[in-house]
């Protein structure tokens, strides 16, 4: 099973939406690890199957304390599923929730990588020093979700700059980092222009697209499957996206071209 991270350089570019939504339209068996060190939103913007609010203390924090324990962690013991059929984990409901973790953030990867389905984390700003750290590095791709702005791009390259040796980006063995563009889809450029800028810079990772860029879609609720929902821009581009990130977490430990 595969264990992908998704992160942001700056600000909140719609990492959750991405997760969700992709998680969603997963082929195989999958689960959505809410790992943001500032505190995490599933609790408050998702409902489980009867409509009722997720509890917030099955989850991050429960899943935590029993890696503290050092009992034998069975992931699906702090999951909980939402209306829309995806098995999450809640996060934690703040910063100071999120660091009083503590020493169970190192190991928390193992935690996850024993599940027995696929599972994609939303670790939100990625930092030197973010608690969710060791889950990032530890995982079989990370992904970056940016927006086209100038700024937001220049964020993006700061942080690919500072971990392409730790990550031996582009080289054998090295971290599968990807990037999704959010935007239009129809504008292929973007894409491609971010891709040469962070090649000019000698970083190399994988442009995967564009997640649209489409507010009623998001209203509507990314893993929503209803008509509605699956002919929005939102919906179409997610379908897209999956194979891309799916091959991405799964390719050969090869050289990756832009």
């Amino acid at each position: 099973m595969s264990l992908i991270s998704f992160v942001s350089a700056k600000g909140s570019p719609g990492v959750s939406t991405t997760v969700l939504g992709l998680a969603a339209r997963w082929p195989a068996p999958v689960a959505v690890a809410d790992l943001d060190p500032i505190g995490g939103d599933l609790a408050i913007r998702e409902r489980d199957a009867e409509g009722n609010a997720l509890d917030e203390h099955v989850g991050l924090v429960s899943l935590g304390v029993a890696v503290r324990s050092g009992d034998d962690v069975a992931l699906d013991d702090h999951l909980q599923q939402t209306f829309d059929g995806v098995d999450v984990l809640v996060g934690a409901s703040g910063p100071r929730q999120a660091q009083s973790l503590g020493p169970a953030w190192p190991h928390l990867a193992r935690a996850l990588r024993g599940h027995s389905a696929d599972v994609l984390v939303d670790a939100g700003r990625f930092m030197p020093g973010s608690p969710a750290g060791p889950v990032v590095e530890e995982s079989d791709a990370v992904v970056f979700v940016v927006r086209s702005e100038i700024a937001a791009v220049a964020h993006l390259r700061d942080r690919l700059s500072h971990v392409r040796e730790p990550w031996a980006l582009g080289r054998v063995g090295g971290t599968r980092v990807g990037v999704l563009v959010v935007g239009d889809p129809r504008d292929r450029r973007a894409v491609d222009d971010i891709g040469r800028l962070l090649a000019a810079s000698d970083l190399r990772v994988t442009m995967l697209g564009t997640v649209a860029l489409d507010p009623k879609g998001v209203r509507r609720g990314p893993a929503s499957t209803s008509r509605a929902a699956a002919r929005s821009m939102l919906s179409r581009s997610l379908v897209d996206l999956v194979p891309q990130v799916r091959a991405l977490a799964t390719a050969s430990p090869v050289r990756q071209e832009v």
